[in-house]
């Protein structure tokens, strides 16, 4: 293989899988590599970084590699949209990120996540119980999908009979380059500004009469003194609602896929439930629902042996760092008891280590505790279907049959 030939614009190829054969070239041969411009794409070149230990430096040292520089996206913002882009956490650098994450904080503690086990458990038993009695489902719309939506609408103060609004607009924005989706740049650019709008309206909700809830403290907080603009909190409720949606949702999808495409790994897990927090560390480190963040070089620099100038492109993949053979024993076995695994799927530490950890950890847990439970005998009909995309790690549909018990 000829390292031109890695297309990594191409969207298109993620569809059949994650192309690991071209992360495993580019760890062995170039581990940081600049990638062609993608002129069928219209978008410039970057630095493709692929090694482990590479991407933990980038990841973590956002004074050389800026987030709000050019973004967090592969791809080159529009000139217009730079500035209203970098109110988004994402595409923040400290000190202002700080100073966000301190406020976002207050509703991801460990003690707040650990008071919603009791209620992710009675409503995981709910939604399983929906499609107990059928004996098959769609995994991901009908069980993966439900649990990330239910969780974060009791998170931000949504009603949970609006929660299906998220997964729409998380859908319409995420998907608008998947052709089952059908959705045009324009309608993806329309279910934003739905979205905008509905959290403009909760927020004046919060303000007239706040709960306990994270939108109700945000809509009171302030930042150095002054209180965040409704477009600022437009933009938190997009992040969480797409964030607190999107990655929870694959990453439960591509666990159920790889229990399923190893056997022996699923009954050892049945059979030893005390198991299960290191197989959801497993499923993320396999499955790396978001492959990579662009990051912008602020100085003229040496990475793995190359000169990067100020104003690069830098592009971290989680996905390859998490089967860097130099880190992980057997990177392409499945193992529930893999330790130690110190895996980047959250982000590998630094100001970006994703705030949602302790939630996605617990919804995942509490899925798979219960689905084993009550799901026997399960087997995939047909081939799951990917997203296509080559930032978004995510499975559409997953159909399974199965015996419930209990």
């Amino acid at each position: 293989m000829a390292l031109s030939d890695i297309n990594l614009w191409d969207k298109d190829r993620f569809v059949e899988g994650v192309p690991h054969e071209w992360f495993t070239e580019l760890r062995r041969e170039a581990p940081v590599f600049k990638h062609h411009a993608g002129d069928d794409y219209g978008e410039s070149e970057f630095w493709c970084v692929s090694g482990y230990d590479d991407v933990v430096t980038v990841n973590r040292d956002n004074a050389t590699f800026s987030s709000a520089r050019g973004l967090v996206f592969l791809w080159d913002p529009p000139p217009d949209q730079l500035e209203q882009q970098r109110l988004l956490m994402l595409n923040m650098d400290p000190p202002m990120h700080t100073r966000y994450r301190r406020l976002i904080n207050k509703g991801f503690t460990p003690r707040m996540v650990s008071e919603l086990e009791s209620t992710m458990r009675k409503r995981t038993t709910e939604i399983i119980d929906r499609v107990a009695d059928q004996g098959e489902c769609d995994f991901v719309t009908d069980i993966a999908s439900e649990l990330p939506l239910q969780v974060i609408a009791d998170l931000m103060g949504v009603p949970q009979e609006d929660r299906h609004k998220l997964f729409d607009w998380s859908n319409r924005m995420i998907g608008a380059e998947d052709p089952e989706y059908g959705v045009t740049q324009e309608m993806a650019q329309h279910a934003s500004m739905e979205l905008y709008a509905y959290a403009s309206e909760l927020a004046a909700k919060k303000r007239a009469d706040p709960k306990d809830d994270l939108i109700s403290v945000l809509s009171q907080a302030s930042v150095d003194g002054e209180q965040l603009t409704e477009l600022e909190l437009d933009l938190f409720f997009l992040l969480l609602s797409v964030a607190g949606n999107e990655t929870t949702r694959n990453l439960m999808s591509h666990g159920m896929v790889a229990l399923l495409e190893h056997p022996d790994q699923l009954e050892r897990l049945r059979a030893h439930r005390d198991l299960v927090p290191g197989a959801t560390e497993e499923m993320l480190r396999w499955a790396s629902p978001v492959l990579h963040f662009r990051r912008t070089a602020t100085q003229d620099l040496v990475l793995g042996g190359k000169d990067i100038k100020a104003g690069d492109k830098v592009v971290i993949w989680y996905i390859s760092a998490n089967r860097d053979e130099d880190v992980f024993a057997d990177p392409f076995t499945f193992d529930i008891e893999r330790t130690p695994n110190e895996h980047v799927a959250f982000g590998g530490g630094g100001p970006h280590f994703c705030l949602g950890a302790n939630l996605a950890r617990m919804e995942i847990q509490v899925m798979f505790d219960l689905v084993l439970d009550r799901l026997h005998d399960i087997e995939m009909t047909a081939p799951p279907a990917r997203l296509r995309s080559n930032f978004i790690n995510g499975l559409k549909h997953i159909p399974l049959k199965f015996t419930a018990k209990g």
